[in-house]
């Protein structure tokens, strides 16, 4: 994995020291000993090594990590929210994504994976709200302290962000939003891309060059939404 980067790697040691930080560790690794726990431990901050925070353009919010694997019994998740790892089959919530970029993107052609590092690296925060998950057990890690601390990243994204454009999709992000400072700052808002939701308003929201359109108008660089098939 790479590096943490500085503002963010200052952020998180802060956060580290506090005492309901230093009781999720302790949680983790005892959890760790009897199950697996994903993303694996390299890759638990990996949302923090593409993009720092004064660089952030677009923040997508998830909920937590893909708790099942894929070939070779690989995790499917790797520390980017609705990201999968190379090789491992598309989700269906990453399906409807790439749906809704077909319609929203002149000529986006949706890629043969779901690895979304291309976005991270032009300042994608891809944050979900929860960091880890036990392997076959969605929301295990709900209520264990992660909440706390991504209440802290996007505060911190909030105030000392010049301005960057928040994805909200579905009341579970909404709700991390409610603080944001829309001033300074760009809020969209959708039902979430689930199969059980994203015919109710996900599909046709049209975020992705509602986002772009906005960052241009703020005199910032617009997102290459496109997917590299060779970018795995």
């Amino acid at each position: 994995m790479s590096e943490i980067l500085p503002q963010w790697h200052a952020i998180i040691t802060r956060e580290s020291n506090k005492p309901y930080f230093i009781e999720l560790q302790k949680n983790l690794a005892k959890q760790r000993k009897d199950h697996a726990i994903f993303p694996p431990e390299k890759d638990v901050f990996n949302a923090f090594t593409y993009c720092d925070l004064a660089d952030i353009k677009v923040v997508i919010i998830g909920q937590d990590p893909y708790h099942g694997v894929g070939k070779d019994n690989q995790p499917q998740a790797h520390g980017l929210a609705f990201s999968v790892n190379p090789n491992i089959k598309v989700p269906p919530s990453l399906a409807n994504i790439y749906k809704e970029l077909v319609t929203d993107i002149d000529g986006f052609e949706i890629p043969e994976h779901g690895n979304l590092v291309e976005w991270a690296k032009q300042g994608v925060l891809l944050l979900n709200t929860v960091l880890t998950v036990k392997q076959g057990q969605a929301h295990a890690h709900a209520k264990l302290g992660w909440e706390k601390f991504t209440d802290a990243i996007i505060d911190e994204i909030n105030q000392k962000n010049t301005g960057c454009c928040f994805l909200l999709w579905g009341s579970h992000a909404q709700k991390k939003g409610r603080n944001i400072n829309l001033n300074k700052h760009c809020v969209l808002t959708s039902v979430h891309p689930s199969p059980l939701s994203a015919y109710r308003g996900f599909f046709g929201c049209g975020h992705f060059s509602k986002a772009n359109a906005w960052l241009a108008k703020n005199n910032n660089n617009i997102i290459n939404w496109q997917l590299q098939n060779n970018s795995q």
